[in-house]
């Protein structure tokens, strides 16, 4: 979700002036209804003043279901906005609500910036507390009690840090919310911007990252790995799930229980791992897609499509292991001239 904590909203804006600004007048115009909307949101998260989209029929589900007051759609999903939205028809939502998001949420990154440099509100520091060399700690950040920050930490504004966490030296955080006794090594960045572009001829547009980055009980985090947080929804990982170095988290990853994750992986954005998910060293995914629970990844394996719990997968691109070494076989069989 997008929290006012990080991210600021010029709005509430009435729904037909916030699409002139978006430069879509001729859209303004065919409203027939204008509300006022103070915020954008999926289609899941997406209370009545918000605006949010739908651009292909892979959303007709949620957008049944949405509480959005407004939202942008093509003309085949039209008859499936709920009547207490506004439908507005276009033939590329996403690019409207990516306009959108600019006049709402303009020059996010650099705002997440300022923000960490004004002096109210305090931070909520507990006692207990023990902060190394140069940290830095950001208005309305929270750290509990028994946490420990190593030297020169940057901890941004609104973030919230639980007891007795282990934060290590180096660490960047913004835009997250860490439970209780995590345990962060150095140069770990988190809640940094996901990698989203809308890939043009002539120059690539940047698409504005405005979700959270959610790390639940006790994870542990590698030395410089990556977490970054969510698009318009949040980041997640769940409670118990260890690590290691030089992993990427992709936005919007949703990171199972009691998962374990080895050196130098890599999740592309919208990946989901169901609990107790443990890949091996190198290995990486696609984006959108699901490991299903206690699924294993053997290393420098590359996973492109779903596989359902308890897998046992390897190779690039992986499939069932039994399959892999069959294959490995009968290549080395080719190679040296055995036609048996």
């Amino acid at each position: 979700m997008i929290d006012p904590r990080f991210h600021e909203c010029t709005g509430p804006l009435l729904l037909s002036d916030l699409l002139s600004a978006a430069g879509h007048e001729a859209l303004a115009d065919d409203l027939t209804s204008a509300p006022s909307i103070d915020g954008a949101s999926d289609l899941a998260d997406a209370g009545p003043a918000s605006i949010s989209f739908a651009a292909s029929k892979a959303y007709a589900d949620q957008l049944v279901r949405s509480g959005a007051g407004a939202v942008l759609v093509t003309a085949e999903l039209a008859v499936s906005v709920p009547g207490h939205a506004t439908a507005i028809i276009c033939e590329k939502p996403y690019d409207v609500f990516v306009d959108i998001l600019n006049v709402l949420y303009p020059d996010d990154g650099a705002a997440i910036i300022r923000a960490s440099m004004r002096t109210e509100p305090l931070p909520l520091i507990e006692p207990g507390v023990a902060l190394g060399p140069n940290v830095t700690v950001g208005t309305g950040a929270q750290i509990g009690s028994g946490t420990v920050v190593g030297a020169n930490t940057t901890i941004g504004a609104g973030v919230t840090i639980g007891r007795d966490c282990v934060i290590s030296s180096n660490v960047s955080i913004e835009c997250a919310h860490l439970g209780n006794e995590v345990v962060i090594q150095p140069g770990v960045v988190i809640g940094a911007e996901g990698f989203g572009f809308q890939l043009r001829a002539d120059r690539h547009r940047k698409i504005p990252q405005l979700g959270r980055v959610i790390i639940q009980d006790r994870v542990e985090l590698g030395a410089n790995t990556t977490v970054d947080r969510g698009t318009l929804g949040d980041t997640v990982i769940g409670e118990g799930t260890k690590i290691d170095n030089l992993v990427q988290v992709g936005h919007n990853c949703r990171i199972g229980r009691n998962c374990v994750i080895s050196g130098m992986c890599g999740l592309s954005g919208s990946t989901v791992l169901e609990d107790g998910v443990v890949m091996g060293g190198g290995a990486g995914t696609a984006g959108h897609l699901r490991l299903g629970a206690n699924t294993l990844v053997l290393a420098r394996s590359g996973v492109t499509h779903n596989f359902p719990a308890g897998s046992n997968i390897a190779g690039a691109p992986a499939q069932d292991v039994k399959m892999w070494k069959r294959e490995i076989v009968a290549i080395r069989r080719l190679s040296k001239g055995d036609k048996t």
